[in-house]
């Protein structure tokens, strides 16, 4: 293989919706509105969190570990993204690139065991409520979100370092909004066998393990919730969790759809992503932490 092309990057170009100036403004009223309901929202349930000491529960304890982490995962994009929308300029450089790449991947691999350890929460609450407290003492819970945050940020690292170290030829137009890993990995000009190889392991384990595991739990509690008796006892008992089904719905449901849905032979043979797929991104990374604040606070009486 030829390298004659091979150079040094110190910046990328995110191409988002460029030749698009009107979406472009569309996009950043709609999305800076968002913005602001994702801040406003979360950080409103994190000070209730911490000021009523009813709230002072696992479960609250890991959503309000949620809400911070909604803060800090859009934090990592909207504010460039918006800038990019009123800029000329669309560029990133390279050490800003890789740190978005770590940001943005912690807080997502975060999430989704973050979302897997709320679900065992509400699997023992309701399942073994008299054994409760013991199985989830705060030194557990404390432990298990602290866990989520490890995991995400070693995940991130690991992928991270062997991204960058990836050799990049002339093209450094990146088809997205930010800088999305799978994004940047397609510009090197080299084999990405073995990071496409890693990546797989990764999303194996802190993608669908965690989701495995709220499948198992809440089967274990559908099954468990027939068995009430009482018409109340039953309600009572799905209120508890229907929020977090809810928010696992809304994130993973996109994650799949965005994913797995069928590609046309035009899209499959090309770099360029279709409005549809740019939409679905904008769902992913803003409209679901705008709901959470919003469903949880809707569907759960004590907050």
């Amino acid at each position: 293989m030829e390298w004659e092309n091979q150079t040094i990057l110190v910046e990328f170009f995110l191409k988002g919706l460029s030749g698009y100036p009107r979406l472009e403004l569309l996009f950043f009223v709609l999305i800076f509105i968002m913005y602001v309901v994702i801040l406003l929202g979360n950080a409103t349930l994190i000070l209730i969190n911490i000021l009523d000491p009813h709230l002072h529960t696992p479960m609250y304890f890991f959503l309000g570990n949620l809400s911070f982490l909604d803060i800090c995962y859009t934090t990592t994009s909207i504010p460039s993204t918006l800038v990019s929308f009123l800029s000329e300029r669309k560029t990133i450089s390279f050490s800003g690139c890789a740190v978005q790449m770590f940001l943005g991947l912690a807080m997502g691999t975060t999430e989704c065991v973050l979302l897997g350890m709320m679900a065992f929460d509400r699997y023992v609450a309701i399942c073994n409520p008299l054994r409760y407290p013991i199985i989830m003492s705060k030194d557990a819970y404390v432990s298990m979100a602290a866990g989520s945050w490890i995991i995400g940020a070693v995940n991130s690292a690991v992928q991270t370092v062997f991204v960058v170290q990836l050799p990049f030829c002339r093209n450094n137009i990146i088809n997205h909004f930010s800088c999305e890993i799978l994004a940047v990995m397609k510009l090197a000009c080299a084999d990405i066998s073995g990071n496409e190889f890693i990546m797989l392991v990764a999303t194996t384990l802190f993608i669908l393990t965690p989701l495995l595991l709220i499948i198992v739990s809440y089967t274990l509690i559908i099954v468990s919730i027939f068995k009430i008796s009482s018409s109340e006892g039953r309600s009572k008992a799905f209120s508890t969790c229907s929020a977090h089904l809810t928010v696992v719905i809304i994130f993973y449901g996109t994650i799949l759809f965005m994913y797995m849905k069928p590609k046309s032979k035009e899209t499959l043979n090309s770099d360029d992503l279709d409005a549809t797929d740019k939409i679905i991104s904008m769902f992913y990374g803003v409209m679901a932490p705008m709901m959470n604040p919003l469903i949880y606070s809707l569907r759960n009486k004590d907050v």
